[in-house]
């Protein structure tokens, strides 16, 4: 949850975004835990420290939070793990850097790791589930004050073979491996990413890497693949109400005849300004369809303080502009009106750089009511699951991304029907309820062993 302050001054709380925080909701609602998260907003930091259904926030310095996730966290390990480093150009470590890893990365994850130690002080039983590449030193912290404890750590974005890590100095790299083998377990979305990992941990520790086991300075961690799903039943319960409905009423009063959606962040990653110059090649070589189809792109503004950022928005609304009408670009927070353009679209395109998993490639396509075509990348990690039953593109290639729009579109009605049912019947057999599962099985494996 996010805090802040309604009109009238009353607390206003707000879903989180992103896969991650659908993850941890779920574990939230199916066990009973203790959320610790930083505080990231100025009602956050009024919270801090207050338990909040099951969440604690820690205010952290801010200048050394500035570091932590401005410098550190993003887009340094951000960009390195999606592999978006012009290595020609950037980065530079030099002492901006430096000073952001020892005096941001490094305190951020002490905080982290001494609140983690006082919750297993007060219930040493408790299991610990670290997510994610802001908390890569902490388990190892956690390890030397509570060396019983019994922790997992899920990766919620790709790990990059060896080579890209190179980015990092040295001592910092064995850092982040390190501190993940500190860890009884470590999780990824796909065997790709897991894959990378267990080689990572031989090239860059000298660990030995046993199958999905990884024995370093006297411990053994074990690496699993388990694909986070959706809540299916808040999505068809979002599908089915007002707030959707209205919004979704409005969308077909103004739609084309066919709809190109895409629903994202404003994030490098996600490769937003290649796929609107997709849609605008497909047109070029269709100009039949000019007038008859139309992208919609819903995009979430994201982590706006940090340059890299700033640039890649302008750099979307340059794009957008050179295609006029044929493009409704809107950038903003809006929910429901995403789930009403999920139920609309008649190809979803799904071109991310890189990509951990990608729910919206999940999402869209259970509540779609058009037959609607997934349009996904190869390196997105829900390609292992969903690829058979999508057009795979490479998320380089724009003349293959403007063909693949064009097949979507033009796609026979039976086949377009055929590919949505064994979407939909993968995702209501493999929803968050199941990853939940997993991650505490893999934890009870672990005890039941002890």
């Amino acid at each position: 949850m996010t805090y802040g302050r309604g009109p009238n001054g009353e607390r206003t709380e707000s879903r989180g975004g992103g896969g991650l925080a659908t993850a941890l909701r779920g574990l939230v609602e199916q066990h009973d835990t203790t959320w610790i998260a930083n505080a990231m907003t100025d009602e956050d930091r009024v919270v801090a420290g207050e338990r909040q259904h099951g969440t604690m926030l820690l205010a952290q310095d801010p200048d050394a939070y500035a570091r932590f996730y401005n410098v550190a966290a993003n887009p340094t390990l951000w960009f390195l793990q999606h592999m978006l480093w012009n290595l020609g150009r950037t980065p530079d470590w030099d002492d901006e850097r430096h000073d952001a890893w020892t005096n941001g990365y490094v305190p951020v994850n002490a905080s982290m790791a001494r609140a983690v130690v006082a919750e297993l002080e007060r219930d040493p039983d408790a299991d610990v589930f670290f997510h994610d590449y802001h908390l890569y030193l902490a388990p190892a912290i956690v390890r030397r004050e509570a060396p019983d404890a019994v922790m997992s750590h899920f990766v919620h974005v790709p790990w990059p073979e060896t080579d890209a890590w190179s980015v990092l100095p040295e001592p910092l790299r064995r850092d982040v491996f390190a501190g993940l083998l500190a860890n009884d377990v470590v999780g990824f979305h796909t065997d790709r990413w897991r894959r990378s990992f267990l080689r990572g941990c031989a090239d860059v520790l000298g660990a030995r890497v046993d199958g999905h086991v990884v024995e370093h300075e006297g411990r053994r961690t074990r690496v699993t693949a388990h694909p986070i799903g959706i809540d299916t039943a808040e999505f068809e319960a979002l599908a089915a109400g007002e707030e959707v409905c209205a919004r979704e009423r409005e969308l077909v009063a103004s739609r084309t005849e066919m709809l190109v959606l895409r629903v994202d962040r404003t994030d490098p990653s996600k490769n937003v300004v290649r796929g609107l110059r997709a849609f605008g090649v497909m047109l070029e070589r269709h100009p039949e369809l000019r007038g008859r189809a139309r992208m919609l792109a819903l995009l979430d503004p994201s982590r706006q303080d940090i340059p890299e950022y700033a640039d890649y928005v302008a750099a979307i609304e340059r794009e957008a502009e050179k295609l006029g009408d044929c493009v409704d670009l809107r950038v903003g927070d809006d929910f429901a009106r995403s789930v009403a353009a999920y139920k609309q679209f008649d190809a979803l395109l799904v071109n991310a750089v890189f990509d951990g998993l990608n729910l919206v490639s999940k999402e869209a396509p259970y509540v779609n009511t058009r037959d609607g075509v997934l349009v996904l990348s190869e390196n997105a990690g829900s390609h292992a699951e969903l690829g058979e039953w999508a057009l795979t593109v490479n998320p380089f290639d724009v003349s293959g991304q403007a063909d693949a729009l064009y097949v979507a579109l033009t796609m026979k009605p039976e086949e377009k029907r055929r590919r949505l049912d064994a979407i939909r019947a993968h995702v209501r057999a493999h929803d968050v309820r199941e990853w939940g599962e997993l991650q505490m099985a893999d934890l009870l494996r672990l005890r039941s062993r002890r």
